[in-house]
């Protein structure tokens, strides 16, 4: 009877090369992400657009609550800080946790990250934790963009 050993160690070291080749295509992935984020973070409207496609499909806890097809990543930023002025929102700040599911596709790819948002509301400071970012993600002529990402509200203790 053969071993089946040597097989078994083939598959354990393609599995250990292809490793850093899954965190690098996760790390590509997960980049417009973070660049979306990073720039909303500081109020930089055209670095949060720039990570989006020209088209893109936005589902957000405010309405219209939907925004889709060109120039969408651009007009929900209008009004969420139309949004956060009518309520007396300010000093808003996302921070992504470790993303939960980071599925690649060719060039698709769907990014499931914790987050939480941070901000004053009229002064006071609130925390939406337990909240989660999904990404829908596109590689294109640019690289990963996003193409679609909605906000899943959870309110936990301040």
């Amino acid at each position: 009877m053969k071993s089946s050993l040597p097989a078994f160690a083939l598959v354990v070291l393609a599995a250990m090369i292809s490793r850093p080749a899954i965190a690098q295509a996760q790390a590509e992935v997960l980049k417009p992400a973070h660049e979306f984020i990073d720039t909303f973070n500081k109020g930089d409207t055209k670095g949060a657009v720039a990570a989006c496609a020209a088209a893109v499909a936005i589902v957000d806890e405010f309405a219209p609550f939907v925004w889709h097809g060109n120039g969408a990543c651009a007009t929900w930023m209008k009004d969420y800080d139309a949004d956060a002025a009518r309520r007396g929102i300010t000093d808003g700040v996302v921070t992504l946790g470790i993303p939960l599911h980071v599925d690649v596709d060719g060039s698709r790819a769907y990014v499931v990250i914790p987050s939480t948002y941070a901000f004053k509301l009229k002064g006071k400071s609130v925390k939406e934790t337990g909240s989660f970012f999904t990404f829908a993600m596109l590689k294109g002529p640019k690289g990963w963009r996003i193409v679609g990402w909605s906000w899943a509200k959870n309110v936990g203790p301040a």
